[in-house]
């Protein structure tokens, strides 16, 4: 059999994305996904399941039995059938060559950084942005081949990311841009005429892998760093935590408070005041108050945060 238009994906931007093509630009005639049971194996942040398509549109869902595409019965579908183009919306996992070279016009995904591709390839690159305090994204929309994120660009486009962003709202920003892109390369995929930039005059770096453990908060570092990881690992991320008397506080939401006010008498990390339920909690140049947290007990002045 043979499939026009295929996406990649396991997340709830894959849905938003597969829906924004099959109703606004072409229809979808397959959707690749992985099997719930490969989540055993494998951590899937907003991992959705995309069998629904089916149910709501009829577009054809194949679910591979692994996530790196090397199972026999994902190699035997794809071996069996044609494809022509596909598109890689929250896949995070390299496409092995043998995929690749099933479709005629190539497989193209996202990937994104403050400078230009090769700069800033690897691992979660938008929730880097944010911990590193970037105020600038460029979304690349880029043809795949067997390496990580090489620079075979068809078009950029940028958005800003503001001191009040998290990882959230840059989706949504990232997902604005990614629908323009593909309206610009299905159109020429449509004309026949994908033109690839493959030349860069920046220079190779990498963004290494985050883990849920990556988010953990040091109260002797600067409000301004603590503040942006908590914006870079909120949902569906992980989230950013602390241990307070052995338990797990996650703080999804947080902000700067003050950092005027004298709270020298407090230690970095510890329980200044509580206000409407909100802790503010002493950094090590000022002070952070969080908006929203997750505990199996109620934070309490005094408490340390460590």
């Amino acid at each position: 059999m043979k499939y026009k238009v295929v996406v990649f994906g396991v997340k709830d931007t894959s849905e938003n994305i597969v829906e924004f093509i099959h109703h606004q630009i072409c229809p979808v005639d397959l959707v690749i996904t992985i099997h719930k049971e490969v989540l055993n194996k494998n951590q899937v942040s907003g991992f959705k399941g995309l069998s629904v398509l089916t149910e709501r549109y009829g577009i054809p869902v194949f679910e591979a039995d692994s996530y790196f595409l090397t199972d026999d019965k994902t190699r035997s579908f794809l071996e069996e059938n044609e494809f022509e183009i596909a598109i890689s919306m929250g896949w995070q996992r390299l496409i092995p060559a043998y995929v690749l070279e099933q479709f005629t016009y190539g497989v193209y995904g996202f990937h994104g950084n403050c400078g230009y591709l090769p700069f800033g390839r690897g691992r979660s690159p938008l929730n880097w942005s944010i911990i590193l305090g970037d105020s600038r994204f460029n979304l690349n929309l880029f043809r795949y081949d067997e390496k990580a994120d090489s620079p075979n660009v068809f078009g950029t486009e940028t958005f800003s990311l503001t001191p009040h962003d998290d990882i959230r709202t840059a989706q949504y920003k990232n997902m604005i841009c990614s629908k323009n892109l593909i309206r610009k390369l299905l159109k020429a995929y449509q004309e026949g005429n994908i033109v690839i930039r493959t030349q860069s005059m920046d220079f190779d770096s990498w963004y290494p892998k985050r883990t849920a453990e990556d988010g953990k908060i040091d109260f002797h570092d600067r409000t301004r760093n603590i503040y942006n990881l908590i914006r870079g690992v909120a949902a569906p991320f992980p989230g950013a935590f602390a241990l307070c008397q052995g338990e797990r506080v996650t703080i999804w939401e947080a902000h700067p408070f003050d950092e005027i006010i004298d709270f020298s008498a407090f230690a970095p990390g510890q329980v200044v005041d509580i206000f409407d339920g909100k802790p503010i909690v002493r950094t090590v140049d000022g002070s952070l108050l969080i908006d929203r947290y997750e505990c199996v007990r109620e934070l309490q002045p005094g408490d340390i945060l460590e």
